[in-house]
């Protein structure tokens, strides 16, 4: 085998890693709001953009709430928008020890079985049964599913090669969804677990 071949075969298998390879976002807990909730929390405002996220049109807001449980608070909480049909808080196993209740581990939009908590502002609050931690998942477009030979709703598995923490996520659902930016979404714990630092891909292993 000569150079040139050797240089082929390894821009090929270069290549190919690139396009199996998918970026990871760390997800911190967050709210989303329905305009009902969010004119008790926040009456008379306009829910303002502070960042966008990577999804399209979707974003940081400016405004935070405190979180409030049987046995801790948690301040500071990020709204994002834009405003949802439901409300529905998401935190990590961590956060929900901290506030003392049991979320389930579901997909988002999923609170059949999401627990009570308690939202605060200096306006307003609700209590309402809408906390969960978000099951993890991969955002992708059905052109995406294709080329990853996956397809929506699959459960796979995921290895993240971290420095001193190379870690393979099992049960992470594909959500192939049109305008879909590619991308796995972890939360803190689940990061914290692999050594994620800065910009860290995955791919999706058998």
């Amino acid at each position: 085998m000569d150079r040139e071949q050797i240089r082929t075969i390894v821009r090929e298998v270069i290549e190919a890693m690139f396009e199996s390879s998918i970026p990871v976002g760390v997800s911190n807990r967050h709210v989303h709001l329905c305009q009902e909730d969010w004119d008790i929390l926040f009456p008379n405002q306009a829910i303002t953009k502070k960042s966008d996220l990577k999804q399209t049109g979707e974003f940081a807001s400016e405004q935070t709430v405190t979180l409030v449980g049987p046995k801790g608070v948690i301040q500071n909480v990020r709204v994002l928008g834009p405003l949802r049909k439901q409300s529905q808080v998401e935190v990590s196993l961590t956060d929900a020890r901290t506030l003392g209740i049991k979320p389930p581990i579901v997909l988002s939009g999923h609170l059949e079985t999401a627990v009570e908590i308690t939202l605060c502002t200096e306006n307003g609050e609700i209590t309402k049964p809408i906390c969960i931690v978000a099951k993890r998942h991969i955002h992708m477009s059905p052109d995406d599913a294709k080329r990853l030979n996956v397809n929506d709703g699959d459960s796979v598995n995921v290895e993240l090669q971290t420095p001193e923490r190379t870690t393979v996520f099992g049960d992470v659902i594909v959500r192939a969804v049109p305008g879909f930016i590619l991308e796995l979404h972890i939360d803190t714990d689940e990061a914290n677990a692999a050594n994620v630092q800065g910009t860290v891909m995955a791919r999706i292993v058998q």
